[in-house]
């Protein structure tokens, strides 16, 4: 029973993000979730689905990964077979290869669920605990609390605000219009909602693409060129 590291390919986003899906439970340790491929296809399907890989075993798919950058790995794996040796060697040995088509050569990061067996397998061959996430999370089970502000949902017609409010918020924002409704457009937008909240003055004061809870994360390094 071999795992059998993959490319999706634009055909094959929708099976990555269904995976996904199933695998979210409230407190899960996922680093990787499907509004994350979602805020990603704002560069587009093609992108999304160069920067995905998968890890699969007699045709499931065992983790998902996406590269969120050359050099950051950004690593889900099914929670039944997060201390699977031979996935977590099968991990080990895509990260730390660059012909594999993974990471590049140089120091990079992968960030996965703690417990997994993959972690420890990666420290045996000389990776490095990097700084760890904060988990946020927010239980959504009873109404939030009145915030005093105006929330309203994005259509294609706002566009544009919900733009000006990432683009005011990180200068080195690139989202523009055009990438909002690529995002838009994408498999995984069609459970999601674009909010922006306004004061009493109207003033926008926020934006967000999704709700999401990150719980049980962990990033390890690699600091030379191989491991």
């Amino acid at each position: 029973m071999t795992v059998v590291l993959g490319k999706p390919g634009v055909d094959g986003l929708s099976e990555a993000v269904g995976v996904l899906r199933e695998w979210q439970y409230d407190g899960a340790p996922m680093q990787v979730h499907p509004g994350d491929l979602g805020w990603f296809w704002r560069f587009g399907a093609e992108a999304t689905a160069a920067a995905v890989r998968t890890w699969s075993r007699k045709g499931q798919i065992l983790a998902v990964g996406l590269l969120d950058g050359p050099k950051l790995l950004r690593l889900t794996i099914a929670v039944d077979v997060q201390r699977d040796e031979e996935l977590a060697q099968q991990l080990v040995e895509d990260v730390t290869e660059p012909k594999r088509g993974v990471l590049m050569e140089g120091k990079v990061n992968i960030e996965a669920p703690m417990g997994a067996l993959v972690q420890d397998l990666l420290f045996e061959v000389g990776w490095n605990a990097d700084a760890p996430w904060t988990p946020l999370r927010r239980d959504l089970t009873e109404p939030a609390i009145d915030p005093g502000v105006r929330i309203e949902v994005i259509g294609p017609e706002q566009a544009h605000v919900r733009t000006a409010v990432q683009r005011a918020s990180f200068d080195s924002s690139t989202f523009t219009d055009e990438r909002w409704h690529a995002m838009a457009a994408g498999l995984p937008y069609a459970d999601a909602r674009c909010l922006v909240a306004y004061d009493d003055q109207g003033h926008r004061g926020g934006g967000s693409d999704r709700v999401v809870g990150r719980s049980g994360e962990a990033r390890v390094a690699r600091a030379d060129g191989r491991a």
